[in-house]
């Protein structure tokens, strides 16, 4: 593909960024050299190689989420400043 100004610009337009005019020859061959690189990746022959999702095939090991009385509410209130008998008691921060 052939990588001139108006296609820098084009981009440019797209991507909602601002270039400069001296910017441009730079940009140019950066262009030209990925298309280069992208056009050597279509060459490949990719018919036996599977999709990935992940780069590796680690499977989900967390544990099954279950709710369970880890610790008795009495328990958890006892070293609390104030509390009710089922509850944290906090200061109120956020005024109406």
């Amino acid at each position: 593909m052939n990588i001139n100004e108006e296609t820098i610009y084009k981009v440019a337009n797209l991507a909602r960024i601002e270039i400069k005019e001296q910017e441009v020859p730079g940009l140019i061959d950066e262009m030209s050299k990925i298309l280069t690189f992208m056009e050597q990746l279509n060459a490949l022959d990719t018919t036996e190689v599977e999709p990935l999702v992940y780069m590796n095939e680690t499977h989900n090991v967390w544990r099954e989420d279950v709710a369970k009385a880890e610790l008795p509410v009495e328990e958890a209130l006892k070293n609390a400043a104030e509390h009710n008998d089922r509850f944290f008691m906090v200061p109120k921060i956020i005024e109406k």
